[in-house]
């Protein structure tokens, strides 16, 4: 496969891209918010690439609605002022 981004990332994978911890991936798929299947007997998670880029896409919407809200407030957390990355 070579340099081609593989069809499925790991939990691990997806924290890595969106820089936050494997816990609030595994909050994600397990709450429906980014979709993932799981496989084998241990029911192991996977989140196909297309589904992980969805998911920014309606991020992104999200955020630029709110930006539109005049009664929109962002928390701490919005603004990188707090994190919960260190308390796993």
């Amino acid at each position: 496969m070579g340099s081609e981004t593989p069809r499925f990332l790991t939990l691990a994978d997806v924290a890595e891209v969106l820089n936050v911890t494997v816990r609030q991936v595994y909050a994600l798929v397990r709450s429906g918010d980014l979709r993932g299947i799981q496989i084998g007997g241990r029911g192991q998670w996977r989140v196909e690439h297309v589904e992980l880029e969805d998911y920014i896409q309606r991020q992104y919407a999200r955020v630029e609605s709110n930006l539109l809200d005049p009664d929109f407030e962002p928390s701490l957390d919005d603004q990188g002022l707090e994190s919960s990355r260190g308390s796993d």
